[in-house]
């Protein structure tokens, strides 16, 4: 037993400066972005002969959202002969003939458009966007999912920079239209604005690789044929087909002044499904592009931001490590005192803590620059969702790791704008339910009886610092609990009657 506090304490180094250095990672993009923000890019020229832009919408089951996506799509300031809207339909609800009644009125009122319904889900949303380039008219796809509504000005503002031939995708920065639905959409929107705000502008500026979001963007046909087209083999076509394409040399602009709007999952159950088919593409992807990526002739920190991206769900398997390890490394006897004690303690701390604050303050900062401190209460909460989402999202990677296959499992929308006053809960779209909130919560009990061990030995520190520990997993855990038992009432309730 003599060799256990050694074996504890060298688990528990690893995992705290392997989070740290992910942490770190975050003050990198941070010095980035202040680095290349004012670096606006531009388009060489602009078309004087508007080109034909084929506008895919994929969609699944969606009937809460797709009249408001394809109303949106109908009203972009670009000549409807230049437009050819293609609704990319796997549906098997009553959505194939909404959108069936769509496809047939947009071309009574002089569109070029087509309703393409799939019979079997083949490469899901991949599978979907592959049958519609096959038949498109456009040498420019512009993709959007079922649950974002475009601004008018959107294929106008980004088309032009194809002048460039170089140029091979064009992504926007989505926006929140029920970002202040709930609390958990609030923190979504701080997630989802760091990433596309910081990350993206600081990848795509600094002459890093950056990708896809799946969403909002549009492509030049051509990059995508020469890329190898859409495969199937990950849950993030978008990621696997950026960096295959950047790797062949082609340029990707992020416009970050351009906002396309989406709605965010308005409960925990679709958050942590989506979030679990992000985590596990992206390891998916890194399994099959990382070796392309270090054996190519790029830049070494091109190599190196790639690798941190590709890995840097593992973070979350890490987590939940240092989860498992905390308490029993403290309670093995193991004295740490002077420099052994801030190397495994404080790296963790800072950058797992403050390097947190200080990405997600800048984001907010750079997009509400009049109101960006009223998001400081959240940062708390933000980091307790984090920690809350390591199960789900360790998972995830685990899941990747050993290749157990699964679907592409769509998020529910509902349709919930502004404040989130839509009648959501009583909608027939679920999301899928899965064991791990009875893990979550032991989480939260465990670590619960951590901080009060840690507060009745006057370790006031440690005891404040772990707080948000139980709090992320007891709101993951007792969020999903609420949602199956809303479920179990409402099934039992349309029993009765």
């Amino acid at each position: 037993m003599s060799a256990l506090p050694t074996i504890w304490f060298a688990s528990y180094l690893t995992v705290t400066i392997g989070l740290a250095l992910y942490g770190f990672h975050r003050l990198v993009i941070v010095y980035l972005y202040l680095k290349h923000s004012r670096e606006k890019p531009s388009p060489l020229k602009t078309f004087e002969d508007l080109p034909l832009v084929t506008i895919q919408l994929p969609v699944f089951n969606e009937k809460h959202v797709v009249d408001r996506l394809i109303k949106a799509v109908s009203e972009l300031d670009y000549p409807k002969d230049k437009m050819e809207i293609q609704i990319l339909d796997d549906s098997t609800d009553e959505t194939v003939g909404i959108c069936a009644n769509h496809a047939q009125s947009l071309v009574e009122n002089g569109f070029i458009a087509e309703h393409i319904h799939r019979v079997d889900r083949t490469g899901y949303k991949a599978g979907a966007l592959e049958k519609g380039m096959d038949v498109s008219k456009g040498e420019y796809l512009l993709i959007l999912d079922a649950d974002f509504v475009p601004n008018p000005e959107l294929i106008q503002e980004t088309i032009h920079y194809f002048t460039d031939d170089n140029i091979g995708m064009i992504q926007t920065r989505w926006g929140h239209i029920n970002r202040n639905a709930n609390i958990l959409t609030r923190l979504q929107a701080m997630l989802l604005d760091g990433h596309l705000e910081l990350e993206q502008t600081a990848r795509n500026r600094s002459g890093r690789f950056f990708t896809f979001n799946g969403t909002a963007g549009i492509w030049r046909k051509s990059c995508i044929i020469d890329a190898g087209g859409w495969d199937h083999d990950t849950l993030t076509e978008d990621m696997d087909l950026s960096y295959r394409a950047q790797l062949n040399g082609w340029k990707f602009v992020f416009l970050n002044d351009v906002e396309t709007p989406s709605e965010l999952p308005v409960d925990i159950d679709g958050f942590k499904s989506q979030q679990h088919r992000w985590a596990k593409g992206a390891i998916q992807c890194c399994k099959k592009v990382l070796g392309k990526i270090w054996a190519s002739d790029v830049p070494l920190y091109v190599k190196l931001e790639a690798t941190t991206h590709l890995t840097s769900n593992f973070a979350y398997l890490l987590l939940l490590v240092m989860c498992v390890v905390l308490y029993p490394n403290s309670k093995f006897g193991l004295e740490l005192s002077g420099p052994i004690w801030w190397l495994a303690n404080v790296p963790v701390y800072f950058f797992g803590s403050v390097s947190v604050v200080i990405f997600y303050l800048v984001a907010q900062k750079a997009l509400q620059p009049k109101n960006w401190w009223k998001e400081i209460p959240y940062l708390p909460l933000l980091l307790g969702l984090g920690i809350g989402m390591s199960v789900n999202n360790a998972k995830a990677v685990l899941e990747a790791i050993f290749n157990k296959e699964s679907a592409f499992v769509r998020t529910p929308k509902y349709g919930a704008l502004g404040e989130g006053r839509g009648s959501w809960k009583k909608s027939s779209y679920k999301a899928i339910k899965s064991f791990t909130p009875f893990i979550e919560f032991l989480f939260g009990c465990f670590f619960t009886f951590i901080v009060l061990d840690a507060f009745l030995n006057r370790n006031w520190m440690a005891s404040i610092l772990l707080i948000p520990f139980p709090l992320g997993f007891f709101y993951t855990s007792l969020s999903s609990f609420k949602g199956i038992f809303q479920q179990f009432t409402s099934s039992f309730d349309n029993s009765s009657k």
